[in-house]
């Protein structure tokens, strides 16, 4: 399991528009029409990375509780499917359903959302606010598989509570680290 730090792109980047299928509902959803009133969260995961699946619970956790306060969660795979077969649409439609996931799982088949977010790896965190200026981009807590570390959420719940009650996020964050995204 090799480890890859996520890219630390310029906070005030502006999100890039998406049209993806959505596994769970097989519908075609775009960034505009699920954006949250207070922000978004773009998160690139997978079905196998040991990283993800470290995180997977806490990630239902934080949905379940920030959603309903204005921060949409949008995950998406963009691994190669033809490589890594586990991660296809099929079985991150039954991964979201195992899970309970509580937002979108997009398949990014052609990889260009990756692309087009610089996302390097599994998870990769992309907090933007309500004019989709990139306010976060960092891990969600410092725990990872194996470290003895509880995963809590912490880095991403501060963040989220800065940006729903309009505080200033602190500037100094530290890079997600995972799988690196299996490029075609």
């Amino acid at each position: 399991m090799a480890a890859t730090p996520s890219r630390m792109i310029t906070l005030g980047s502006k999100a890039v528009d998406f049209k993806l299928i959505d596994t769970i509902s097989d519908k075609i959803l775009s960034l505009e029409e699920l954006k949250g009133s207070k922000g978004s969260l773009i998160v690139f995961i997978c079905n196998h990375c040991p990283f993800v699946l470290h995180i997977n619970e806490r990630l239902v956790q934080l949905a379940n509780r920030y959603q309903e306060k204005g921060i949409q969660f949008i995950a998406i795979s963009s691994n190669d499917v033809v490589n890594y077969p586990q991660d296809s649409p099929e079985l991150m439609k039954q991964r979201a359903k195992e899970l309970n996931y509580p937002f979108p799982y997009l398949y990014d088949e052609d990889q260009s959302v990756a692309k087009a977010y610089m996302a390097e790896c599994t998870p990769d965190f992309f907090l933007y606010n309500s004019k989709l200026s990139l306010v976060y981009r960092g891990q969600m807590d410092d725990s990872r598989p194996g470290n003895g570390k509880e995963c809590t959420g912490i880095d991403l719940s501060n963040a989220f509570d800065a940006l729903i009650e309009n505080k200033a996020i602190d500037p100094d964050q530290k890079p997600s680290i995972g799988c690196n995204i299996k490029w075609k």
